[in-house]
């Protein structure tokens, strides 16, 4: 467990395989990110499967989005051995 997260690059944590473009949407064999639990969860309750499909389909354009960056700003100052609880965001449960 000596593992970076490759969206909030702390450290030591453990890391699960994203795919960069949701498998059903033809991203099995594509782009991954090893990200923390934290991160992971983060991504998916900010964006739908589609929006992760069709433009944040990469670490950089995942690190551009607003809400994205407030919670980097604020992840990367948590212990790594801390659970992290993740909401859905209010722009998803509008959708």
């Amino acid at each position: 467990m000596g593992e970076t997260c490759d969206l909030c690059a702390r450290s030591p944590v453990k890391t699960t395989e994203h795919h960069l473009i949701p498998k059903q949407y033809g991203g099995v064999e594509g782009p991954t990110a090893m990200l923390c639990s934290a991160c992971h969860r983060q991504i998916h309750a900010l964006f739908t499967n589609e929006e992760l499909a069709a433009f944040y389909h990469s670490v950089e354009r995942l690190k551009d989005h607003p809400d994205m960056q407030k919670y980097l700003r604020w992840v990367k100052k948590q212990d790594p051995e801390k659970k992290i609880s993740t909401r859905k965001s209010n722009r998803r449960k509008r959708k």
